[in-house]
């Protein structure tokens, strides 16, 4: 097989910042103290942080200048006009809704639109959208593309499973289903796009049962990136051309601009439907702030700005995209295996087929994630079922992710290769130990979104996990 280059950046790095490699005595006693949550351990006292690609994007030299024009007048800011306009020229929607973040975005539409009882169709669910839906009684409910179950990679494994959708929709009633949201890209399953045919499709069901159909778009650039380079059709078409076709097709979106936005704080809500927008307006004066500054600095509204035309840029995106590949053939090349095709923003290992002998109610996934940070200070996420398991509301059934996997999100414009390379080697130490690693158990935790409170200690594994 043909070794995939090492991708050059396509920038020159202006600033930098010191980072601390801390001995492994002073790791092991940090991460006990934070009772093995690696939330619970401060920036510092991290090497590599790839917890997230969530607002920890370095900005660019045009961000940086408009952060100095950034307008506070509490109504009416020129930073909110321009970011309006951006917006609408992006999205294709006419009245725009700023808010702090995304989960902010979920908080206010899922208020305003979700009843008890009602269901929100998904690709998958991310942890806060589910979340949204559930505490306003809502059932969330995930239809993931078929082609998971293949062993084979294959492009757009995030899709939609159409044919599911239809038949829920008949079975329960478009009038129980305020919204179908499409997650792109589709983050719970490994970061994998959604493919334009998909899209078209799913809107087409929509609006034959008369469904609002948004998106949930924090990482529309990198979606649009592989339309153009895996779908038929699309490989002459620029990255701005593929954006628009694909908001023509929904209802409205919700975005954490943190991701594509290139920007460390902000969100919106777009759409067409007046009311829906006077009444999310409403709900936004009450805990966000007034409808043209939603919680935000009028600084951050024009980085924003920049940074949704910057992120779709096609020799950053290729570049990203690229990376990421790169990063996943040296884990791979570790020995630890990883969902592929990789996605636009993070590698993600399967936990669960590199440590078999660790159940999945012991959190194959944060042994993992935990043995990074011991190993070399690496900073990681899980994504299985210490994430997406647990009690499931309304029910009481015990509920486990479909995989047990580790989440290694690139910050944008952040870390170069030879950091990546690192993170490599720390794999090949825990590769060479990994028989050793403990399970974890919960000591304490909240009633939803565990992982980012709960305290775990390391328990002896009970067996063999045979259905890893």
């Amino acid at each position: 097989m043909k070794k995939r280059h090492q991708p050059a950046e396509p920038y020159r790095i202006k600033s930098v910042e010191s980072i601390r490699l801390l001995n492994r005595q002073e790791r092991e006693s940090i991460i006990a103290r934070a009772r093995y949550n690696l939330f619970r351990v401060d920036a510092d006292e991290i090497y590599i942080d790839l917890l997230t690609d969530s607002g920890t994007a370095a900005m660019s030299n045009r961000q940086w200048a408009a952060l100095m024009i950034g307008d506070e007048s509490y109504a009416g800011a020129a930073s909110f006009r321009r970011f309006e306009k951006t917006v609408r020229d992006i999205f294709r929607k006419e009245f725009v809704v700023p808010c702090h973040q995304g989960r902010s975005a979920e908080n206010m539409l899922f208020s305003t639109i979700v009843r008890e009882g009602d269901y929100v169709p998904n690709n998958t669910h991310f942890d806060t959208t589910r979340a949204n839906a559930q505490h306003k009684k809502g059932i969330p409910v995930d239809f993931p593309s078929p082609d998971l179950e293949s062993a084979e990679a294959r492009p757009f494994m995030g899709n939609m499973d159409t044919v599911r959708l239809e038949e829920f929709i008949r079975t329960q009633g478009a009038d129980r289903i305020p919204v179908v949201i499409m997650t792109i890209t589709n983050n719970s399953v490994g970061g994998q796009p959604v493919s334009m045919k998909n899209i078209r499709e799913v809107s087409d069901i929509c609006r034959r049962h008369g469904i609002p159909f948004f998106f949930d778009c924090a990482r529309f650039a990198e979606n649009a990136y592989f339309i153009k380079r895996d779908e038929p059709g699309y490989s002459e078409k620029s990255i701005e051309y593929i954006v628009g076709e694909m908001f023509d097709t929904c209802d409205g979106v919700m975005m954490s601009a943190k991701k594509d936005g290139l920007g460390n704080i902000g969100g919106f809500i777009a759409l067409n439907d007046a009311e829906l927008y006077r009444k999310l307006t409403e709900l936004m004066i009450i805990i966000e702030g007034y409808p043209t500054y939603g919680g935000l600095a009028g600084r951050d509204l024009d980085v924003l700005s920049v940074g949704l035309r910057e992120v779709m840029d096609f020799a950053y995106l290729d570049f990203r995209i690229e990376q990421v590949a790169y990063f996943g053939e040296l884990i791979k090349q570790a020995g630890i295996p990883i969902i592929e095709p990789t996605g636009g923003h993070a590698v993600f290992a399967d936990a669960g087929l590199f440590l078999p002998h660790i159940l999945p109610e012991q959190f194959p996934a944060q042994s993992l994630a935990v043995a990074f940070y011991t190993e070399g200070g690496v900073r990681a996420v899980e994504i299985g079922s210490l994430m997406f398991g647990g009690v499931e509301p309304g029910t009481g059934r015990q509920v486990r992710a479909r995989k047990e996997l580790v989440r290694m999100a690139l910050p944008r414009r952040v870390y170069t290769n030879s950091h990546l390379e690192y993170v490599a080697d720390i794999a090949c130490r825990i590769n060479a130990r990994k028989e050793s690693l403990p399970g974890y158990k919960i000591t304490s935790q909240p009633a939803l979104l565990r992982h980012f409170t709960c305290e775990l200690e390391p328990v002896q594994p009970r067996g063999v996990n045979v259905n890893s």
